[in-house]
């Protein structure tokens, strides 16, 4: 497995490699749901934490341990998600990190964007495509099975947040083996939104 490093687009969105180009936009989608990061991410993106989770991520692309992608929607970015974990030996690479702005949620944005990934993971020899997802996320964990992920179990007490809550983590797959079916599900999904 090797996931490079590009942009990638359908008709419902534009994944570019996040840069200071779009720093900007992604703080003010950040600021758009401030309480979302004190109950559901293991950090913060907003006020005075932006920077500092900023320099984070930069820190893991420069490192090569993640992959971000500025989410575009109408030339805008509207979010974030990452390609992270990436295992290129035993091709496994961890989809998560994703927060897109409130108006964003619940259309075409997270199935097309999620399209896109695993096409990308998959077409790169990816073996094994993971989601984290906070156990207390009951809409994120909804929108993964959606997607057609399988979940595998619960990490108890697996990380401890940014607030100091200890989190569960719900663990979901998706296998190279099972991405066709997923895939043509994903599209006739999306073709509603057309």
């Amino acid at each position: 497995m090797k996931i490079e490093t590009k942009v990638l687009e359908n008709r419902f969105v534009r994944l570019e490699p996040m840069g200071e180009d779009r720093r900007d936009e992604l703080r003010a989608a950040c600021e758009a749901d401030p309480e979302i990061w004190t109950r559901l991410y293991p950090f913060s993106w907003a006020g005075e934490h932006f920077e500092p989770t900023w320099k984070m991520l930069m820190g893991d692309v420069a490192a090569g341990r993640t992959i971000g992608q500025a989410v575009v929607a109408d030339g805008v970015c509207v979010g974030l998600t990452c390609f992270s974990s990436i295992d290129n030996a035993n091709g496994v690479v961890e989809i998560g990190g994703t927060y897109y702005r409130p108006d964003q949620r619940g259309g075409a944005v997270n199935p097309a964007c999620k399209r896109l990934m695993m096409g990308h993971a998959f077409d790169s020899g990816a073996r094994r495509v993971v989601y984290r997802v906070d156990a207390l996320n009951a809409r994120s964990r909804a929108a993964v099975l959606k997607l057609g992920a399988i979940q595998e179990g619960i990490l108890r007490q697996d990380r401890v947040t940014w607030t100091g809550r200890i989190r569960d983590t719900v663990i979901f797959s998706i296998l190279a083996e099972e991405w066709p079916a997923v895939r043509e599900r994903l599209d006739a999904r999306l073709a509603q939104f057309a």
